[in-house]
């Protein structure tokens, strides 16, 4: 049989546009021969739709797309297994998440979704109610078994498994297919970027078609929509486990198999290339679902602004990127020089607003309320304020999106100020760790084969620059030490204990914990950031703010 993987990039709630580019997708698979065509999960809507599926309108469009999509196959050979809602009608208002086979005009077998996943950014439990059984039809001489995302990791639950929940189901789909007899196991999916899970999830699908001894089809959403980012590398799996066709990562793709004589490839996987991969595509889709076609970002002279331009310029073009530098009398004259340089080598616009006239007059207007009181953070945050007001400025003048530039380790620890650097539309690398800024920015330099990020910038101290001589590290433990620390306690929840037993200081440790747990307060108010680690501060971590915690 020849199937084809149509890995798309649908948009939320727009079923016009997914329905029509579901429709050509199908009708490319059918000039190439296909017999079949898998889409990913939920692709009439997009995923995750969220609460829009409290919408009637909302899944009434999304039925009358897939009526519509029904129609358009009566024209064309090729079936399709397409990801959609509908109604459980005993059970309302609750839906399914559904796979709908289409062929010839009519709907031949629909499976729904089996086990629905609670934990980090999934909330399925909320809007959908679950299959009681998962059954085979028949197409072309082969017994086919569909599986919906989460039903086909059942088999392969690992406690503290960053990719999987850590429960174990108390049923599996895939063994009940294989159990009927399947010939061939189908998988759509919308299943998120997070860094490692390429490889993890290549495994287990190795693992179980070996297993069952059956060939496996998997099919992902490619594309972004919020924090969430889909890689698609959707890819066919021999019934002896080896790879046999790979589609392209992090963008849309159409993959045709032929499953009875496959050929087996190389899938060779370099995470540094699949973050930046990532947050480039994040920061496209972003932009272009929003309506937004131009950026701004403040340019500091340090690493994070300066990859965060890198990867701007990387998405939607140089031009359309403007980076503002502001310094005071406390910025040093290499950091105005190194963004002028790193706008040169990046090609895009930049230009200069000096604050200290304006922050001489915040001390002047507050010198009578501030009597007797002395300099302290206050004074250093009403500089970041006065930029984050320039910044919005510029944004709201000219309808560039503003983004911003605090990464992992300053948002864990708080070191950030509300209404000032966190201001902005879109967190880029608020979920990569110091460190990672450090090798992601390295990792550009030399795919460029030159200096895009200039060396100066990369190996100068960190420094917030808001007072004379300041460094990072007069408040924050080495990043080195601060992000393991951090990946401890936010990615594989270790208690204090724990932590200090992996060979970390206890007042470190206990320091570093206070700022993450008294921080919370801030992540709230803070810009959706793109995920990809297995736990970002934002969607799929839920802390109350009013709490007595000691971790």
């Amino acid at each position: 049989m020849k199937i084809a993987l149509a890995q798309i990039n649908p948009a939320i709630a727009d079923t016009v546009l997914n329905m029509e580019k579901i429709i050509s997708f199908m009708k490319q698979a059918d000039k190439s021969g296909a017999q079949i065509t898998i889409f990913p999960e939920l692709c009439t809507i997009g995923y995750p739709p969220m609460d829009l599926l409290e919408s009637r309108k909302l899944v009434d469009d999304n039925i009358r797309s897939l009526k519509a999509i029904t129609e358009a196959s009566s024209g064309i050979e090729t079936a399709a297994v397409i990801g959609c809602v509908e109604y459980d009608e005993k059970n309302s208002p609750m839906l399914y998440n559904t796979a709908a086979v289409i062929h010839r005009g009519k709907i031949i077998f629909r499976q729904h979704k089996t086990l629905l996943p609670g934990y980090d950014v999934f909330d399925e439990y909320r809007y959908f109610s679950h299959a009681d059984d998962s059954g085979i039809f028949e197409f072309r001489g082969k017994k086919i078994g569909i599986t919906i995302c989460e039903d086909i990791w059942a088999a392969f639950r690992e406690d503290n498994s960053p990719f999987m929940e850590r429960r174990r189901y108390d049923r599996d789909p895939v063994q009940l297919l294989a159990d009927r007899g399947a010939d061939l196991i189908l998988n759509i999916s919308a299943s998120p970027y997070i860094r490692g899970k390429r490889q993890a999830r290549m495994e287990m699908l190795a693992k179980l078609a070996r297993e069952k001894n059956i060939p496996v089809a998997y099919v992902n959403q490619a594309g972004a929509n919020d924090s969430l980012i889909f890689d698609g590398n959707s890819m066919f799996i021999n019934a002896k486990g080896g790879i046999c066709g790979h589609a392209k990562g992090f963008s849309e793709d159409l993959l045709v198999i032929e499953t009875d004589s496959p050929v087996p490839c190389e899938v060779k996987i370099n995470d540094i290339e699949d973050i930046q991969r990532a947050l480039v595509l994040g920061i496209n889709d972003y932009m272009s679902k929003s309506g937004f076609s131009k950026i701004v970002l403040g340019l500091s002279g340090g690493i994070d602004s300066a990859l965060v331009a890198a990867l701007a310029c990387q998405a939607i073009g140089p031009d359309n990127v403007t980076g503002i530098t502001m310094p005071s009398e406390y910025s040093s004259a290499g950091s105005v020089d190194d963004s002028y340089e790193l706008a040169r080598n990046l090609g895009m616009r930049i230009e200069t607003i000096a604050i200290k006239g304006l922050f001489d007059r915040f001390r002047e207007d507050l010198s009578g309320v501030f009597h007797g009181l002395k300099e302290d953070v206050t004074e250093e945050n009403i500089q970041a304020r006065i930029r984050g007001t320039l910044l919005m400025s510029f944004s709201n003048k000219t309808g560039a999106l503003l983004l911003t530039t605090g990464n992992k380790s300053e948002s864990a620890t708080g070191y950030c100020t509300l209404y000032g650097d966190m201001c902005g539309g879109l967190a880029v690398i608020s979920d990569l760790p110091k460190t990672m800024v450090y090798e992601l920015s390295e990792h550009i330099n030399r795919s460029a084969g030159r200096e895009l990020i200039p060396r100066a910038i990369i190996e100068k101290a960190p420094s917030a620059e808001l007072r004379p001589g300041q460094k990072d590290q007069d408040s924050l433990p080495p990043y080195d030490v601060l992000d393991g620390i951090l990946e401890l306690y936010v990615e594989q929840r270790k208690s204090a204990e724990e932590i200090i037993s992996a060979g970390y200081d206890r007042q470190i440790v206990k320091h570093v914990l206070k700022l993450v747990n008294n921080s919370e307060y801030k992540r709230y108010q803070a810009a959706p950031g793109l995920k990809v680690t297995s736990k970002a501060f934002g969607i799929g971590r839920r802390i109350p703010l009013a709490k007595k915690f000691t971790p």
